[in-house]
């Protein structure tokens, strides 16, 4: 991992332009690769990549292994013959500025899929014999999140006819295939080898698109920042096919979840609802599902953000059918020990810890024996200009360590514009005065503080290089619906911007 003062943007793929409803690996992916470059920007920062389900976002994924294939570029497949370009239609008016995750469903996999039937039936040499060695090489995970996902179509009909949402495998499925019980296993892979077939090829699609735009992206010099949520969805094949790995019942259902406490945000605390890891049976087993896990990710990025890294020295766990996290408890988790097993292993991490919340001495202990870095989010510098006002707040630029990573906001925070608007006027006074700002181009102010501070890494959110205002967030934590929705413009992305970003990132010797 560098240790050389580089700067970045954070941009998920989902939010860039395009005439199909959703960002995607097509030519614009390769466009925005250059505005970095041409920014003078060492870093690129995306949120999971994995297919998203209910309320879509990237941190609920059907599989921590697998690729989003709403990523998948139509315009490639044309190219490339599997689709032909009139079989595309009258391409609906898509909001360009806001993702319809139901109308890009409804619209693109029907695409996908018939691209993908074409493949099947007319591939022939390099092409196939590409696609036959992604199968063998990905098999550990493929063959059961391609199975995972043919299955959860035919019982979603179910659940359309009979007026039902949300079914999840561990809920609705039958008993036999939710124990995956050998025969019903072999019944299920018969039933359904045109379904699982085509699903296959599109994750081979996915990681051939992604890693040819990885591969543009670090030949420019440029390294993408991925991201691993410490836990993953109840309703996924992680969990179903890793069951004991998993603190379930015998019918599948989690006994403890995940959340975090009660707190001045909030007076239930968080109930997340992901199954929480039987750390025994992992650490008996060598750590192997994480060990791949890590692996996996590090094919298709270069830096991982951990998030949720507190979990690791220790997470709260709330009882399965608790109705708030107010009656969970924290419980050790053995991260010292994961940790050391993963890099004898692996060697050196390239991981940067998300250690915001409730850090104790014992995970600043963990991220530090690990030399991770942390992450600063500079709007918390000014949550409250009284606390601020002795200059000891950890989130103002001056109190920073060296090895950390500075944000103006995160995926979860409001824009700095949003935020300051939202803002007592104590602290947007307090604001202002520290970042030497101007209320008409605020976010600049804060994009330069983060520039400008000795944390090694800055990473700076699209929106906030736009200044734009609330309606342009990412997500707003404990909300459903609206949100991972943002989509920048293509003339966003202008000249004049990146030179801009560019002088001040070499002013600060980034």
């Amino acid at each position: 991992m560098s240790k050389r003062r580089e700067a970045g943007v954070l941009l998920h793929p989902t939010s860039l332009p395009g005439p199909h409803g959703i960002g995607d690996l097509g030519s614009n992916a390769f466009a925005f690769v250059d505005f970095l470059f041409q920014s003078g920007q060492k870093l690129w920062q995306v949120l999971p990549l994995g297919p998203t389900g209910y309320g879509d976002s990237p941190y609920a994924s059907f599989s921590t292994f697998a690729g989003n294939p709403l990523l998948i570029s139509l315009e490639k497949l044309v190219d490339e013959g599997w689709l032909g370009k009139a079989e595309l239609g009258e391409v609906p008016g898509f909001d360009p500025l806001k993702i319809d995750y139901g109308w890009v469903q409804f619209w693109k996999f029907p695409l996908l899929d018939r691209a993908a039937l074409n493949f099947l039936r007319n591939a022939r040499g390099e092409s196939l014999a590409a696609f036959e060695t992604f199968c063998r090489l990905e098999a550990s995970w493929l063959e059961d999140f391609t199975l995972f996902m043919a299955i959860k179509a035919e019982y979603q009909k179910k659940a359309d006819s009979e007026g039902l949402m949300g079914k999840m495998w561990s809920n609705f499925w039958d008993l036999d295939i939710r124990l995956r019980e050998p025969e019903a296993m072999a019944r299920w892979r018969t039933k359904l080898s045109e379904s699982i077939a085509v699903k296959k090829v599109l994750q081979f699609w996915f990681f051939q698109q992604w890693l040819s735009l990885k591969s543009y992206a670090n030949g420019k010099g440029i390294h993408i920042i991925g991201d691993i949520p410490i836990f993953v969805a109840a309703d996924s094949v992680d969990v179903w096919a890793n069951r004991r790995f998993f603190q379930l019942d015998d019918h599948g259902q989690p006994l403890v979840v995940a959340g975090v406490p009660p707190d001045y945000f909030s007076e239930t605390g968080q109930l997340w609802g992901n199954p929480l890891y039987n750390w025994d049976e992992m650490k008996n087993d060598g750590f192997s599902w994480w060990m791949a896990r890590i692996q996996a990710t590090l094919k298709l990025v270069d830096l991982i953000r951990v998030d949720h890294f507190r979990g690791f020295e220790a997470y709260w766990e709330i009882p399965g059918n608790a109705p708030n996290a107010i009656g969970g408890r924290w419980v050790k988790a053995p991260g010292m020990e994961f940790f050391e097993t993963i890099r004898s292993k692996l060697g050196s991490l390239p991981i940067l810890a998300e250690d915001l919340g409730v850090i104790t001495p014992e995970v600043e202990r963990l991220r530090d024996t690990f030399q991770f870095p942390g992450m600063k989010i500079l709007q918390f510098a000014f949550d409250s200009a009284e606390a601020g006002a002795n200059g000891e707040n950890g989130f103002l630029p001056h109190n920073y360590a060296t090895n950390c990573v500075v944000y103006t906001g995160s995926h979860d925070n409001d824009t700095s514009r949003g935020w300051y608007e939202a803002a007592s006027a104590a602290d947007q006074e307090y604001s202002l005065e520290y970042v030497d700002g101007h209320l008409e181009d605020l976010a600049w102010g804060f994009i330069r503080s983060a520039i400008s501070s000795t944390a090694l890494y800055a990473i700076i959110p699209m929106q906030d290089l736009l200044n734009l205002p609330s309606w342009a967030r990412m997500n707003t934590p404990s909300t459903l619906g609206g949100n991972w929705c943002w989509r920048v413009r293509e003339t966003e992305l202008s000249a004049s911007l990146a030179n801009k970003y560019n002088r001040m990132t070499k002013l600060y010797g980034r």
